[in-house]
């Protein structure tokens, strides 16, 4: 499992490098943060188009993510930022049963909110071969990656060891 993610991360990254080198400054080829009017949809709602990248995704630790935290953290504001999707954003996770489809760290956490992508597929649903508008009006719909390096906002340290993780959950 690390392997094949470090082999994802290494290969996402080697493509951002790539992309920024061909396509210039990374500034120039990330989209602003996405409209107020978003909304968050859940990565089982991602999954209806994306299969593939779903089932992908269901394997790693970012799928378990909020399953991890015990009972007495899942309402916890420190730690749902990290282990959730959206928490702190209007339409974001809310630490309620209403909120499940948010629960994790899903396709959501890295690409924005996908309701307004969702809205735009889904008028080509039916649409055996997209002409080249089509397909740039789905694909310009989602943020490739937000324009800012989310990784580093949860991931800033080791295992928990020296952040303000609780001591029973530090491994």
């Amino acid at each position: 499992m690390r392997r094949s993610l470090s082999v994802m991360f290494g290969v996402g990254l080697s493509l951002l490098v790539a992309g920024s080198v061909l396509l210039g400054p990374l500034s120039a080829v990330v989209q602003a943060d996405p409209p107020a009017d978003q909304q968050y949809t859940g990565t089982k709602r991602c999954a209806s188009c994306h299969f593939e990248q779903y089932m992908a995704y269901k394997k790693t630790g970012h799928s378990k993510a909020f399953e991890t935290l015990t009972a007495k953290y899942q309402a916890d504001a420190n730690c749902l930022k990290c282990h959730t999707t959206g928490f702190g954003e209007a339409s974001g996770f809310k630490a309620d049963a209403a909120d499940a489809a948010l629960a994790g760290v899903g396709c959501e956490s890295c690409h924005g909110p996908g309701s307004k992508h969702e809205e735009i597929a889904q008028q080509f649903k039916n649409v055996k071969d997209l002409s080249p508008e089509q397909e740039e009006a789905v694909n310009g719909s989602i943020w490739k990656m937000l324009p800012r390096n989310v990784c580093i906002e949860c991931h800033n340290v080791q295992a928990h060891k020296k952040s303000q993780t609780p001591p029973e959950l530090q491994k």
